[in-house]
């Protein structure tokens, strides 16, 4: 077996394991938002979303350990025992400590200084809602050093199985407000806490598997961790300042839309967008763990100086999320009746940005993954900054103009502008500067693992 189809068939195992989840995952979600709709009524589902997705506004919290973690265990011939991989997991886990911690105690200071309602909006239940953004965070906050696991799983190629414990959510999220509702809990404001409790479980899982697949790099990292002078640092700013750059303005430009329809709207504009948030995110989030898939792939590519291009699994993935997308459109109407009892209703402005939303970001996973390297997370940075004003002057004008289809639109547009398309122009001039290299350095004899390209 070649290894090029190995790697196919890695990503689309991730891809039909993700599809399996999120089915599975999507099925229970309706069952769990019919019940927070009708046991606690629409503005309770509002603030619900607008909750449960707060810690998309600080992807930044990961302060780019991300790409230490996974290309130091995806370039290493030996990630068991290889000293970098236990340094670079000890550095990513003091500095997410240290981020967990001042994001809690930046929630502390937001909650006791009374401005949750100026941040957050209309959508906001006046009073509890405060608290319960507070709790979001703290166990947000908390839960974030083992995020680490998920980096490790990734960078060991098991991102499979990094999509397979997400199942976990979904009947965790079903069962807790089942029970709420059996108890008569009053918990209407405080449902989104459950959702950052189910994501650290998962945190928890992954952890534990990564910890197995790694021994003993991950206990030994852990316990290096209070031992700064004998265990420095590995030095991690040439890859982490662009993906913390990248991380600092993407939920600015793209995790604001809820924002902008609880501050510029006051009817069930919010309400709708989380329904199709909820529908449309699950092909959104299958796209994004298969994409993520190929960054081993392309980061070993480049320890062994083989050119790999990202052309044409980018073609697969946009034929792919645009089909399914339309298929999930087609359906809408019941499901929409069905989860909001007939409460809500979707316009064509809002699906039809949903749709463009959805082909855009397939488009951009695969070469996206091709440019995790240091040259291509640093070119990256100016376009996404470029895109902060493009989208966010785009969604208000649209949501003023057409309510709750505005910011999706908004956000399509702004993605194919800032990234998929000066994405595609970098990508190409580098396979033709690595290819022109590749061809004046001296023939050396083929390995048996050697990776056949995958094409443009």
């Amino acid at each position: 077996m070649t290894r090029g189809l190995g790697v196919s068939r890695a990503v689309s195992s991730t891809a039909l394991t993700k599809v399996l989840v999120m089915g599975a995952s999507g099925l229970i979600g309706l069952f769990t938002s019919r019940l927070i709709i009708t046991h606690f009524g629409t503005d309770a589902y509002a603030q619900y979303g607008l909750l449960s997705t707060l810690s998309t506004l600080l992807p930044f919290a990961d302060l780019g350990m991300a790409a230490v973690v996974i290309n130091a265990i995806a370039g290493s011939a030996a990630p068991r025992t290889d000293p970098m991989v236990r340094r670079s997991i000890t550095t990513a886990l003091r500095i997410l400590i240290v981020a967990g911690a001042i994001i809690a105690l930046g929630a502390l200071v937001i909650t006791l200084l009374g401005w949750w309602p100026v941040i957050l909006g209309s959508g906001l239940t006046p009073g509890s809602g405060s608290i319960a953004a507070f709790l979001c965070l703290a166990v947000f906050g908390i839960t974030l050093p083992l995020t680490v696991g998920q980096r490790i799983l990734v960078g060991l190629d098991k991102t499979t199985l990094q999509t397979a414990t997400q199942f976990v959510v979904a009947p965790f999220m079903f069962l807790s407000i089942a029970l709420l509702i059996v108890l008569a809990v009053p918990a209407d404001s405080f449902l989104a806490v459950l959702s950052y409790i189910a994501s650290g479980l998962v945190s928890v899982i992954c952890l534990v598997l990564a910890a197995r697949s790694l021994h003993p790099q991950v206990g030994a990292a852990f316990r290096a961790v209070p031992r700064i002078r004998r265990e420095p640092n590995v030095a991690a700013f040439g890859l982490a300042w662009p993906m913390l750059a990248q991380m600092l303005a993407l939920p600015i430009a793209m995790q604001t839309d809820r924002l902008l329809l609880s501050h510029l709207t006051h009817g069930t504009e919010l309400a709708q967008y989380n329904l199709a948030t909820q529908l449309y995110g699950m092909i959104l989030q299958t796209i994004a763990a298969a994409g993520v898939a190929f960054w081993p792939v392309y980061a070993r590519a480049r320890t062994a100086a083989r050119v790999e291009s990202p052309f044409r699994p980018t073609l697969v993935f946009t034929a792919g999320g645009l089909l399914v997308a339309l298929l999930l459109t087609a359906v809408l109407p019941w499901v929409t009746q069905f989860v909001s009892s007939g409460k809500l209703t979707l316009d064509g402005w809002l699906i039809g940005g949903y749709i463009a939303f959805v082909a855009v970001q397939a488009a951009k996973y695969p070469i996206g993954m091709y440019m995790t390297d240091q040259r291509g997370l640093t070119f990256q940075v100016l376009p996404i900054v470029i895109m902060v004003p493009i989208n966010l002057g785009i969604s208000w004008w649209l949501t003023l103009a057409i309510g709750a289809g505005g910011p999706i639109i908004g956000s399509a547009v702004a993605v194919l502008l800032c990234q998929v398309i000066p994405n595609f122009w970098y990508v190409r001039r580098d396979l033709a500067r690595r290819r022109a290299e590749a061809a004046a350095a001296p023939e050396e004899p083929a390995s048996d693992d050697a990776l056949p390209r995958m094409g443009d």
